[in-house]
């Protein structure tokens, strides 16, 4: 899944390049004005849902973030190197990779791991599109709405992303889930 990519650095470069300054970004995203300040400078590392509300106010998906070059559409095949890491270094115990140039495809692959606690993060996802996955090692409890569910190797989930939902690794080992999301979220 690559090098290492300075989420900071990338955001710093992409506010600037949008023409505002840290102080906009933050009011557009509503988020705190010195968090923006934080992660640029490294001090800080966003979650998912805190990174994917600064990249709305930029307008642009964390695909893009952190998949700046296009991938060919005539790539069939992907080794695990060549998957795109939506997370870069967050923090948080969760691992998110793509197959390939979701927006291209209209269908986003993902290939998520999350460490033992870790978790999508107390505010709950809520998107446009739909999404379903297959646990194919460990233990996560997901959360949509009202309902909460721990599933396990074998087990799978498909709902309406509209509703309000989360992820988190309730267990003691590693999980793993293949998931497909659909238009691209992240």
């Amino acid at each position: 899944m690559g090098d290492e990519f300075d989420v900071g650095a990338r955001l710093k470069i992409l506010r600037q390049k949008a023409g505002l300054s840290q102080r906009q970004l933050a009011e557009r995203a509503e988020v705190p004005h010195g968090q923006i300040s934080m992660i640029e400078t490294g001090r800080s590392s966003p979650s998912v849902a805190s990174l994917r509300r600064i990249l709305g106010g930029l307008g642009i998906t964390m695909s893009a973030f952190f998949e700046p070059d296009e991938t060919s559409l005539a790539q069939v095949f992907f080794r695990a190197c060549d998957l795109t890491d939506l997370t870069g270094h967050l923090g948080d115990g969760v691992a998110i990779a793509q197959v390939g140039d979701a927006t291209a495809h209209g269908l986003q692959i993902l290939y998520e791991t999350y460490a033992p606690g870790a978790d999508t993060g107390e505010a709950m996802l809520a998107h446009e599109a739909n999404e379903g996955g297959i646990v194919v090692e460990g233990e996560i409890e997901v959360i949509v709405g009202d309902q909460r569910m721990v599933l396990g190797p074998g087990d799978a989930y498909l709902f309406d992303s509209r509703a309000p939902h989360r992820f988190r690794n309730p267990g003691p080992g590693v999980a793993r889930i293949i998931s497909a999301c659909t238009p691209p979220y992240l």
